[in-house]
């Protein structure tokens, strides 16, 4: 079988299953992509005889189906036995690492999102970051995956990267790496009336704790339970079968999410079960720039079912599916190929344009005399595919709701107007509204 992953490679990360078998379609012109391969071979004959020193064809042969793959879109990839293995251990949630979601941008490691929790969370890493050396060795123009394994290493040891961000110097950041344990959900009651659901990824528990945190706060809040508080800001995705599984948790039955193949006829349709874990407690789900793949279909699936209203910044913009198909049972590592596109129950692709919030609350306040760009989205990324639908990532400027000029910068505001929405009635009352 295959497992839909829908997140970017993580640090000392990544998993999946499933089998292969191909063919060449019958009306392409095989005689020229034999001679293509034949060009292959004839080209890695002469590097192997004439290159100045010695080379390793397993990784030269490694390299060409990498760059093959890359040349694709930025999620599709090859993975090497031993990140095939690591990638398996991952969708466990719990690993040996940084705790850093990673893609490339024009040959440099850009960060997606830090994990909660981890030493990169806890080390300042931010969303956007630009990560261009290890142990003062410079990692500019490798690959996300050669990048990454230069970063891993045993649980206790110390490593230094060299990061920059916009408007300051490069500086170095040491963090020691851990076995990481991702805790998927967390949750709280705020004032004894709103429950707040933490959920940072998604991972093969994120499900089951998911509803462990529902029954916790139903337990504690009680009949006095005014609202939830669905926190997916910085959340990189996962797997899908989690994102489905929780937005079933928060809907009355009727579509999740579909995807699209290559083929007109390659369509499936998730359904929520019947059945609203919160009986009908109203929801607002937090996102910003950092918000993925699963959490967008989340988002996306409570916002167009009217079951959620969605507060805070515009979405990455993540609207792939990635399939994990083991090479020979896995021996020869495994393929993650994107082979689908997702579409939330109203029929909209977020590729490269994102979710837009229905409340748009910005986490900190923005000069209008020198608007820019906050963190990396989809549509940055080299070879990103388009939007199927001609949807667009809305442009530069000033958001609607932004943090008093005096405010403290050590304090959520997003979280903040989020449970005064639920408070003020501001959220049931819309819902109401756009359903009639």
């Amino acid at each position: 079988m295959r497992i839909a992953w829908l997140a970017a490679p993580i640090l000392g990360v990544a998993a999946c299953v499933g089998a292969l078998a191909w063919s060449a379609p019958e009306e392409r012109d095989r005689g020229d992509m034999y001679r293509q391969l034949d060009l292959f071979a004839d080209v890695l004959a002469r590097v192997e005889q004439d290159y100045v020193t010695e080379i390793d064809e397993h990784e030269a042969i490694g390299a060409a189906i990498q760059g093959m793959l890359t040349s694709l879109d930025p999620h599709s990839s090859y993975m090497d036995p031993t990140e095939y293995r690591e990638m398996q251990v991952s969708a466990r949630g719990e690993y040996g690492g940084l705790g850093i979601e990673v893609t490339t941008e024009d040959g440099i490691v850009r960060v997606v999102s830090p994990i909660d929790a981890t030493p990169a969370a806890r080390a300042g890493i931010q969303a956007g970051d630009y990560i261009t050396a290890v142990n003062g060795e410079s990692i500019v123009g490798l690959t996300v995956n050669d990048a990454v394994r230069r970063m891993r290493g045993e649980a206790g040891t110390d490593i230094t990267i060299t990061i920059a961000r916009e408007g300051v110097e490069p500086f170095d950041v040491t963090l020691r790496r851990e076995i990481i344990n991702v805790r998927a959900v967390t949750s709280r009651v705020e004032g004894g009336d709103i429950g707040i659901i933490r959920i940072s990824t998604f991972n093969e528990r994120t499900g089951d704790m998911l509803a462990e945190a529902i029954r916790t706060i139903r337990s504690t809040a009680g009949s006095g339970l005014r609202g939830v508080v669905i926190d997916l800001r910085n959340n990189p995705g996962g797997l899908l079968d989690q994102a489905i599984e929780v937005s079933d948790a928060f809907l009355d039955g009727g579509e999740v999410v579909s995807t699209r193949g290559r083929q007109a006829s390659d369509v499936q349709r998730y359904n929520a079960r019947r059945g609203d874990d919160l009986a009908g407690v109203p929801v607002a789900v937090l996102i910003n720039g950092a918000s993925a793949s699963a959490a967008e279909i989340v988002a996306g699936a409570l916002q167009d079912r009217n079951r959620g209203l969605v507060v805070g910044t515009v979405s990455f913009g993540k609207g792939s599916v990635q399939s994990v198909i083991p090479l020979n049972g896995g021996r020869d590592g495994a393929l993650r190929l994107t082979t689908q596109r997702y579409y939330t129950p109203s029929g909209r692709s977020i590729q490269g344009a994102g979710i837009e919030p229905d409340l748009e609350v910005a986490a900190r306040r923005v000069d209008p005399e020198r608007l820019q760009r906050l963190g990396l989205s989809e549509a940055d990324l080299p070879n990103a595919l388009g939007n199927d639908s001609g949807a667009q990532r809305r442009g530069l400027h000033v958001p609607a709701d932004q943090p008093p000029e005096n405010w403290n910068q050590g304090e959520d505001y997003q979280m903040k107007r989020a449970m005064e929405f639920l408070r003020q009635g501001l959220v049931a009352e819309r819902l109401r509204a756009r359903a009639g």
